[in-house]
């Protein structure tokens, strides 16, 4: 099975995480983390950065790694780094998603998480809030 790297950034402002809703593909409508794809000779810090700044048009400052999310899909096996992040120019744009929401600790079921980001809301669990 093929395997993609991929990265997810989840932005935090104050009290509440920003999730974003696919606007493509076979996903289209589903939530997840913003993010994208490692292309080669790319840290997944640089890639994170590159995809942010495409996705969403603000720069970001990547701290630390929250997990990394190892999924099996029936196509693929993803495998996801996912780092906290905080914004640090510009205001964010949708660019590739069809909508957004910042979600407080009690609203983070309240949207159809794809889901390997599901499994990353299970760990979120304890330590954000």
């Amino acid at each position: 099975m093929k395997t993609i790297r991929v990265v997810a950034a989840v932005i935090r402002s104050e009290d509440k995480i920003f999730a974003t809703a696919r606007g493509y593909g076979e996903f289209k409508g589903q939530w997840e983390f913003p993010g994208g794809k490692i292309e080669p000779e790319e840290t997944p810090q640089e890639a994170l950065v590159r995809e942010i700044q495409e996705e969403l048009d603000v720069k970001v400052e990547v701290g630390d790694l929250i997990d990394t999310i190892e999924y099996d899909y029936p196509s693929f096996h993803l495998s996801m780094d996912c780092f906290w992040c905080n914004v640090t120019e510009g205001e964010i744009k949708l660019k590739e998603a069809e909508d957004a929401r910042w979600l407080s600790k009690d609203e983070l079921y309240s949207v159809d998480w794809l889901p390997a980001d599901m499994g990353l809301i299970e760990k979120l669990g304890g330590v954000f809030g």
